[in-house]
């Protein structure tokens, strides 16, 4: 499996040659020129990980790409005329032999007078879990993390206790695009995390990594 991080949330997987991107959002814009997209997951409607105008630059370079992701971000998308199919909690998609796999419904609570959006974390082929802005554990063995350290609705300490609970073999840091020195919110998990035997794996902005 391949990674290349473009920042914040979004991020490219490539695995058995599908090629898939996460959260095309409008805190990166590295991911508008990727060609030979297959799929695009997008685990939720909030701009930093769901930009319709970066989405259609995606589609411009990616005709037959396939979008799949919840009702809530259905509905934002609908609204722009762009194609998707759902996948959301319990739900599980195969494709080149890749198997997709949904887990989740709410985003994490901002603010008791906030609503909860519909949130879905994805995993792939059993190697690769991204939760969204959620801290939700699929219940199985988790090689590689993307792992939340940095919002609104998340303390670092909440960081931690997930990452422990899920117990990655490896993880790499998601949603860090509102810091202004983004390796700073990897400081504390990786010098924690480490000696768990959880392992950190930093990922430079567009640079592929062999994971």
């Amino acid at each position: 499996m391949k990674l290349t991080k473009f920042g914040h949330a979004c991020f490219l997987v490539e695995e058995n040659g599908a090629r898939i991107l996460f959260d095309p959002g409008n805190f990166s814009n590295l991911q508008d020129e990727v060609k030979n997209l297959d799929l695009i997951l997008i685990t939720h409607e909030h701009a930093d990980h769901c930009d319709p105008q970066s989405i259609k630059n995606i589609l411009k370079n990616n005709p037959a790409v396939k979008i799949f992701t919840n009702s809530g971000v259905g509905a934002v998308l609908a609204k722009e005329g762009i194609n998707y199919e759902i996948l959301e909690e319990g739900g599980s998609i195969v494709y080149k032999n890749v198997l997709v796999e949904a887990f989740g419904d709410k985003h994490a609570i901002i603010y008791s007078t906030i609503p909860q959006i519909q949130n879905t974390g994805y995993f792939i082929n059993n190697k690769l879990f991204y939760p969204g802005d959620n801290f939700i554990n699929p219940g199985k063995a988790v090689p590689v993390l993307a792992l939340p350290v940095a919002a609104p609705w998340l303390k670092i300490s909440e960081t931690l206790d997930y990452a422990q609970a899920v117990h990655p073999a490896s993880w790499f840091a998601a949603h860090d695009g509102m810091l202004k020195n983004p390796e700073f919110g990897s400081r504390w998990p990786a010098n924690l995390l480490e000696p768990m035997g959880i392992k950190f794996i930093k990922l430079e902005i567009g640079q592929e990594t062999e994971i």
